[in-house]
């Protein structure tokens, strides 16, 4: 009975380690690790594009404001158009979205008419 349990116990070992190898690969044939994921790219962001949605509701228990409470999801994503580089992709409550080079911070996609203005030219 102890040998049944210690070779259960190798299986699940070797099954973790074969699914961590897997996941790590497919990770990575995504782009996504640790090297392409920057925590400044945000403020970059921001710095960089001036009509970055920011929300002035402010909280009603300490009058504060929160830049960020607009922002549902943000990805970064291999540029398939492009055929290279990638981008951040950040998804909005209202179901807006903008896209940005990641690189560059620049604005490179959106779905609010008001940025058409920025977007680089298709020509």
């Amino acid at each position: 009975m102890k040998s049944f349990i210690l070779i259960l116990l190798g299986i699940i070992v070797a099954l973790l380690v074969v699914g961590g190898a897997v996941a790590y690969s497919f990770m990575n044939e995504l782009g996504v690790n640790m090297e392409n994921i920057d925590s400044n790219d945000i403020e970059k962001i921001k710095d960089k594009v001036s009509n970055v949605a920011s929300s002035e509701s402010s909280d009603s228990s300490s009058g504060s404001q929160s830049a960020d409470s607009d922002i549902v999801s943000e990805e970064v994503k291999f540029n398939a158009q492009n055929g290279e580089g990638y981008y951040r992709e950040v998804t909005y409550k209202d179901g807006g979205f903008r896209q940005y080079d990641t690189e560059s911070g620049d604005l490179i996609g959106s779905s609010y008419s008001s940025d058409q203005k920025d977007l680089p030219s298709m020509e």
